[in-house]
């Protein structure tokens, strides 16, 4: 997995977060540092263009999840958790979509594990990345 930063503004500072490759079990603590990272920097909205990522693996929605907690201010679970880490997933889903973190250019591989993991609800997800960066 590649990942790219490029800062863009739009009524806030966001941070365009490029996933090239695969985000499963090899990579996933990598986009969750990547998050970590911008988020120690001052990052408080950041787009996933994962137009580029044809595979999501539960690993995956693990860092999608853990990345959304992180900008809202929570804890996200340790990797180290392993099936706990997994079963966090379901909190918080109820909020509706998040406000930090959108998602965009789903491929349909991708759309399809987020929509039988229930997490389409809780990202917002784009197809076009000036509306995405306006609607933080």
């Amino acid at each position: 997995m590649k990942l790219s930063v490029n800062p863009a503004q739009g009524r806030v500072p966001v941070a365009v977060v490029g996933v090239q490759g695969d985000l499963d079990a090899t990579s996933y603590q990598e986009l969750i540092s990547k998050a970590q990272e911008l988020y120690r920097a001052g990052t408080r909205h950041i787009l996933l263009d994962l137009s580029q990522t044809t595979f999501v693996s539960s690993s995956g929605l693990v860092a999608l999840h853990s990345i959304a907690l992180l900008l809202k201010g929570d804890q996200p679970p340790s990797p180290e958790d392993g099936w706990a880490a997994i079963h966090s997933v379901g909190r918080g889903l109820g909020a509706g979509p998040q406000p930090h973190v959108k998602l965009l250019n789903l491929q349909p591989k991708v759309d399809r594990v987020l929509e039988k993991a229930g997490l389409k609800e809780f990202f917002e997800i784009h197809t076009d990345r000036a509306t995405a960066i306006n609607s933080f």
